[in-house]
């Protein structure tokens, strides 16, 4: 699994990029910043990015640049930095198209139920990064990684997003971390998107970026195996979840100290 590849150090490892694949250009620009962090750092580092966003407010939300084209883009990354790619599938019939081009495949939260969508994506014999239903205990998501290693796949990931908490707010439950950690999988923390604030009455999803840091941090000292964060050269017009996004200027910063909490805990 990945925390145990060009890992010396024993950190933690990164998923990180931005939301969506907005185009090329930008793509790579973020990726190679964040491989020139996680390298100088000694972190494992995966690149994110979703190729289509199908879980959006509105019908005019921004979706994606094409299947096909953002795929091309994670296989680009991947082929010019030597990193793995992560992305998300949304239907059974999509994942033995995005495993042409990525080494994981994520589960959306929503649909991490979905019995279909999770036997497919197993049969690639791709990595499977699950997120946790925000409707759900973490002891409930054993069920979901036995349907991935019950159809032939024993290489599951699982992601905490936070839970729902009132209509527009989500919360983490630091102690779900060990309790997932107790079926044998690596447990990741996704820290943006725990930070957001869905379900607004504008139709577009909030968050609280500046807690972040806050949220990072407090992942890394119960013990994380890996950390999800989205990031993107200028948040405020990133075509999706800018809301709950980290600046990439900040990001060296936070994990450097993100680095020195796993060495006070090791």
């Amino acid at each position: 699994m990945i925390e145990l590849k060009n890992n010396p150090a024993g950190n933690f490892f990164l998923l990180a990029g931005p939301c969506v694949i907005e185009g090329e250009e930008m793509a790579m620009r973020i990726a190679e910043r964040v491989v020139t962090i996680t390298d100088k750092l000694q972190i494992p580092y995966v690149f994110k990015g979703s190729y289509r966003k199908a879980n959006r407010s509105r019908l005019d939300s921004f979706m994606g640049i094409g299947d096909e084209k953002a795929l091309k883009i994670l296989k680009k990354v991947h082929d010019t930095f030597g990193v793995p790619t992560v992305t998300d599938i949304h239907a059974a019939e999509e994942a033995t198209m995005a495993a042409q081009y990525v080494d994981i495949l994520q589960i959306p939260a929503f649909l991490c139920r979905q019995t279909d969508l999770l036997v497919a994506a197993a049969k690639t014999g791709k990595i499977i990064n699950i997120k946790k239903g925000q409707f759900l205990s973490p002891l409930a998501m054993r069920f979901a990684a036995d349907k991935v290693v019950e159809a032939g796949n024993k290489n599951v990931m699982i992601t905490e997003r936070g839970t729902t908490f009132g209509y527009q707010d989500l919360v983490v439950d630091y102690r779900g971390i060990p309790e997932m950690q107790t079926f044998g999988f690596p447990v990741i923390l996704d820290v943006t998107h725990s930070l957001q604030q869905p379900n607004q009455t504008s139709g577009v999803t909030g968050g609280m970026p500046q807690l972040i840091e806050t949220v990072a941090k407090a992942g890394i000292a119960v013990g994380a195996d890996g950390l999800f964060i989205e990031t993107h050269e200028n948040p405020a017009v990133a075509k999706s979840d800018g809301a709950n996004m980290l600046k990439l200027d900040l990001l060296e910063n936070l994990l450097t100290k993100l680095v020195r909490i796993r060495e006070a805990i090791k």
